[in-house]
């Protein structure tokens, strides 16, 4: 992030307010996460917010609670049929 967003933006303007360099920043990183595709491991020419909002069900399924309750209610379910 240093060398993508810093060093660019600190470069091209001398900041005299801190709300200046806020919303730079909150700029920045709105274009970098939700605008620019990316070719990462896990992206495949996505943003990344497209894909962490993909991914959001496969973490819910993995939650510890989310497979215990299922663990649970498996169990109960195949006790109650016989």
């Amino acid at each position: 992030m240093k060398t993508e967003c810093f060093d660019i933006l600190f470069r091209r303007k001398i900041y005299t307010q801190l709300c200046e360099i806020q919303n730079d920043i909150e700029q920045w990183f709105d274009l970098y996460n939700r605008e620019r595709a990316h070719s990462g491991k896990y992206c495949y020419g996505k943003t990344p917010w497209q894909t962490w909002n993909g991914a959001k069900g496969l973490v819910k399924e993995k939650q510890l609670e989310n497979l215990f309750y299922s663990s649970a209610f498996i169990l109960t379910k195949c006790v109650s049929d016989e």
